[in-house]
């Protein structure tokens, strides 16, 4: 079988069977790398239009038509198998792209190799300028194995930590520095590098660089957590965060942290976005994780395709997290837990409890929803359309603050506030993951589900939330037989900012009755 090798780590090489094949034709080493990268066939009509935009119908057919013709001429024989409606790559090659084998790493392990194998960004010094959908297909896919660079680099670098070979996470936290220069998180991981491998003097110096770098670029200080670490050298410096642990799922690695020990099972199910690690790093956040786990033992976890979790190719479901909650039970050997579903988190708890109410002690909503869109029974949503054009709003800001005067208005101008968020969302997700999350929390509807939730359940929601309107909590409370509404005052719609002691009472309320 004959072997056909694309490298679109950095600017792309073509190799049929060793031999480097030369595309001149930006369109045509376009059309084949996008083919490529599909998961399957690709219909006619999506290429045409996906490099010809301005190009009438049957004049983009004709100059599809020549593109192929270009193609099989540079390769010597037939790499495209066309159909009269659909183009895929040949099925009689042998087939290896390193962006995939890249993923697959990351993935699978060894995650060593994942970093190595990462040479420079997708595509990089390669665009179609007259190709705005190709280059934002581009885009996306470049940030998304961006962010799979840098939480392989990060669990590398705790696991170099752990296994007593600090020199080799000084290197990968070095590089983790040079990816995102602005990250306090990074120049933290680089710190505790350095610092374990006994060099107090250059975790010094990146001490000082951290600060002049915040200082200058994003004129704020570091959390006071970073300059804490140099404090207590021969401390293992996680700053208290727990460790993060992994359980499998149908072969995908959900990751989950335990923080403290009360008698109480408390499980949190995250938002659209999560971050085991990254959340600590907020003080509002860390506060609240405390206050919490002084109630109860809190399970903290991100969902399947989000944080340090494991990316997934399809979109994830509210059956997928019902899912990964009784994982993270089983592998925290919690028989019974108080679940805590905050925004897009809910509708998974509300399967959850419908599937096991037996593992319940309770449930409580924040700032949740039950479907994602709008319909004339359900009209406290927003429309299809209108969704459509916030998620297009969210992911062009990607990689800075984006839409947090939404998502926490009273923090909208706090500096630093705006670059934890910013990079949350850049550790988290990438703009491509992160819209089919998206996109399937648009079509999520679990309304059917709330009659039969058994489960003793407090809804709480922010009068002025600007993300997910008070009528949808309202909804919850009404629907679910028994349920308590709780409306606090406020415009935030993150649970750990603004008046958080409503919360804190309701979960104190179930601890009491267990």
């Amino acid at each position: 079988m004959e072997r056909l090798e694309l490298r679109l780590l950095g600017f792309p090489e073509f190799r049929l069977n060793g031999r480097r094949v030369e595309l001149a034709l930006r369109k045509a080493a376009a059309l084949f790398i996008y083919l490529a990268e599909a998961a399957g066939p690709v219909a006619r009509e999506v290429a045409a239009t996906l490099l010809w935009p301005e190009t009438d119908e049957e004049a983009a057919r004709a100059r599809l038509r020549r593109t192929l013709y270009k193609i099989r001429i540079a390769f010597g024989r037939e790499v495209i198998a066309a159909s009269g409606t659909s183009l895929s790559l040949h099925p009689a090659l042998s087939v290896e792209v390193d962006s995939k084998v890249f993923e697959h790493a990351c993935n699978a392990g060894p995650l060593d190799e994942a970093a190595d194998m990462h040479k420079g960004d997708y595509l990089a010094g390669f665009s179609v300028p007259d190709c705005p959908e190709f280059e934002e297909w581009v885009f996306f896919r470049r940030e998304t194995l961006r962010s799979r660079l840098v939480q392989a680099l990060e669990r590398l670098i705790e696991a170099k930590i752990a296994s007593g070979e600090p020199r080799s996470a000084v290197v990968h936290a070095t590089r983790l520095t040079g990816l995102d220069p602005l990250s306090e998180s990074a120049h933290r991981h680089l710190i505790r590098a350095h610092l374990a491998a006994g060099d107090r003097a250059a975790a010094e110096r990146q001490a000082e660089s951290c600060v002049r770098l915040l200082r200058d670029e994003l004129g704020i200080t570091p959390d006071p957590t970073t300059l804490a670490l140099l404090r207590e050298p021969t401390h293992d410096t996680t700053l208290d965060v727990p460790r993060t642990r992994y359980v499998e799922v149908d072969g995908i690695h959900i990751a989950y942290q335990i923080v403290g020990n009360g008698p109480m099972d408390i499980v949190l199910v995250p938002g659209f976005i999560s971050h085991v690690e990254r959340v600590w790093e907020d003080r509002r956040c860390r506060a609240w994780i405390t206050a919490v786990s002084r109630l109860g033992r809190l399970i903290l976890f991100d969902r399947r395709g989000m944080g340090l979790s494991d990316r997934v190719g399809a979109r994830p479901t509210v059956e997928a997290t019902a899912q990964d909650i009784l994982a993270v039970m089983n592998a925290a050997g919690s028989r019974r837990a108080l679940l805590i579903g905050a925004s897009e988190g809910g509708p998974g708890c509300v399967r959850f409890a419908v599937n096991h109410s037996d593992r319940l002690i309770g449930l409580v909503l924040w700032g949740s929803l039950a479907k994602g869109s709008r319909v004339p029974d359900y009209p406290f949503a927003l429309t299809v359309a209108q969704y459509d054009l916030w998620k297009q709003r969210l992911l062009a800001g990607w990689g800075g603050p984006a839409e947090i005067e939404t998502f926490a208005p009273s923090l909208a101008a706090d500096r630093q506030a705006q670059t934890w968020w910013a990079g949350l969302l850049r550790a988290a997700s990438s703009p491509g993951a992160v819209a089919g999350l998206l996109e399937a929390l648009r079509d999520t509807d679990v309304r059917h589900l709330l009659a039969k939730v058994s489960a003793r359940t407090t809804v709480l929601h922010r009068s002025g939330d600007r993300a997910v309107r008070v009528e949808a909590g309202r909804f919850l409370a009404a629907n679910i037989p028994g349920a308590k509404f709780i409306e606090v005052a406020g415009s935030d719609h993150w649970f750990w900012v603004g008046d958080q002691q409503p919360l804190l009472d309701s979960i104190s309320a179930f601890a009491r009755r267990s």
